[in-house]
């Protein structure tokens, strides 16, 4: 599968999001029985661009010619943004610029930044930090483009209780409008342009070709990992029992500028697993993660669980990022995914919390898979005033999930597995935290309101500069902002919209 993932972002046309763009031609690593494969919602055209004139002229192009027009980076978005069909593509995996400026002045800010061309992708991005003795702020994921739609979309990060999202830390970008002119956006120079791009989403405002970014002094990281699970020795009301001690902390920890990625799954009837992957904790020792961690697991042993914590001890942060994160699956036609951004009040108030632990609790039970990350993008510090989705900065919890099924399985079936994400187990999350909202990136397709969900009361400034900086609609993307003024001529399933079909204005 890293093979797999690997090949999908060097593609021109590969995205992850397989499902809504048709699954019309699916590797054989996936489907080894897909004997007939078609173009379907991928783009008819694809422009490997190397530098600015090129997205000059597919960006005139397309606008004069009336095409639809997608950008792609790397593909990752769970959303399908950066397909359609007949569509002309712009792909900007190889504007791989990176430049070190030891000493970067630019308003306020006085300190090391990187300049790097949107096909920068996180391992890369982190190698170049590391060699230059600094460290930045980017995703997870070693293949996504840290530089692209990961930090037009907001961008999460494993430093983002300490340093705020990835969004966050810009100083300024170079990007082609929808007119086809090349601008610099920033605080002094298209101020709004540059609020809206810093979160407002990618394939919206423009072709992003380069950013200037902050960089921070190397830092010291540890990390945890242990796994709890049912069996012999852990009852499955154990089980919950330590996994909500373990939720109880999570203000505690996110204040501590710690990241924790973790997973719950229904492994059998009344058997359940999680597994901490890491618990990373950036500017930390070994003893200092301990003493913070030393009450949770005290609790685990008063409940008779028992776990077996693995600490490890890094120097730089990219040393700590490359051990703790492999490359992740890519692409699959047999899965939904969705995700919340849980607020922080849910675990000031105790009769919240508990709703809100039981509404994920009974969504596992009945088999959705949760991957989660305890993190808050609101750090101590402070953060600049862009159109990053509020629900960042109130949150404690991102959490991820995912229906599954056998594509052999009649559609009736798979259809029913769709919509149970979507209307029965989400909305039990939504439920529990009204008004909160979900990240663009790692969303629903068929977000319900996904104009509050997405972008909260950012939307209608984000909308008015929509529609100055793109009148004519050059840019369009499923569930970006202006997107509710098109529809998609078919759906998938009864209420997916097909990437594999007709774009029409309403």
């Amino acid at each position: 599968m890293a093979a797999l993932t690997s090949h999908s972002t060097e593609d021109p046309t590969s995205v992850n999001a397989v499902l809504f763009q048709g699954s019309t031609c699916l590797p054989p690593a996936l489907v080894p029985s897909e004997s007939k494969c078609s173009i379907g919602g991928y783009p008819a055209y694809a422009v490997a661009v190397r530098n600015v004139a090129q997205i000059q002229l597919a960006v005139n192009f397309a606008r004069n010619s009336n095409l639809r027009l997608v950008i792609k980076n790397t593909g990752h978005d769970f959303s399908a943004k950066s397909v359609g069909m007949g569509a002309l593509s712009i792909w900007t995996h190889n504007l791989k610029q990176v430049q070190f400026f030891k000493n970067y002045s630019q308003g306020s800010y006085r300190g090391p930044a990187f300049k790097l061309g949107t096909g920068v992708q996180a391992f890369e991005a982190y190698e170049a930090a590391r060699q230059n003795g600094v460290t930045i702020v980017g995703g997870e994921g070693r293949t996504v483009g840290v530089m692209g739609g990961f930090l037009l979309g907001g961008g999460h990060s494993p430093l983002s209780s300490l340093y705020g999202m990835g969004a966050d830390q810009v100083l300024s970008m170079e990007v082609v409008t929808a007119d086809g002119r090349f601008v610099t956006a920033s605080a002094t120079s298209n101020p709004e342009l540059f609020w809206a791009l810093r979160g407002g989403g990618g394939s919206t405002f423009g072709v992003v070709t380069s950013v200037v970014v902050k960089a921070y002094p190397k830092i010291k990281v540890t990390t945890m990992t242990y796994l709890l699970a049912t069996g012999t020795n852990v009852t499955t009301d154990q089980f919950w029992a330590a996994l909500r001690a373990f939720f109880d902390g999570f203000i505690t920890y996110t204040d501590a500028g710690n990241y924790e990625y973790f997973r719950i799954s229904k492994i059998g009837e009344g058997q359940f697993v999680s597994d901490m992957g890491p618990w990373f904790a950036p500017g930390m020792s070994k003893v200092q993660l301990e003493e913070l961690v030393a009450p949770l697991f005290a609790k685990f042993e008063a409940l008779g669980v028992h776990v077996d914590p693995v600490y490890t001890e890094y120097d730089d942060f990219y040393d700590a990022w490359s051990a703790s994160f492999p490359v992740e699956p890519f692409a699959s036609d047999s899965i939904r995914q969705a995700s919340r951004l849980f607020p922080k009040s849910n675990w000031q108030d105790a009769a919240k919390l508990n709703a809100t632990f039981e509404a994920i609790k009974s969504v596992v039970e009945e088999g959705g898979y949760f991957i989660a990350f305890n993190v808050a993008a609101s750090p101590k510090g402070g953060y600049p005033d862009n159109a990053v989705n509020p629900a960042w900065r109130n949150t404690v919890l991102h959490a991820i999930l995912a229906s599954l099924w056998n594509v052999n399985n009649p559609e009736a079936d798979i259809k029913a597995a769709s919509d149970r994400l979507t209307f029965d187990w989400m909305q039990r999350w939504r439920d529990v935290s009204p008004g909160a909202g979900s990240y663009m990136s790692e969303a629903d397709y068929i977000e319900p309101n996904f104009t509050q969900a997405f972008f909260g009361s950012k939307y209608q400034k984000l909308y008015r500069l929509k529609q100055l900086y793109d009148p004519f609609g050059v840019f369009y993307a499923h569930t970006a902002v202006g997107s509710e003024d098109w529809q998609m001529s078919e759906t998938i399933l009864g209420n997916l919209p097909s990437q594999n079909s007709r774009l029409c204005r309403k």
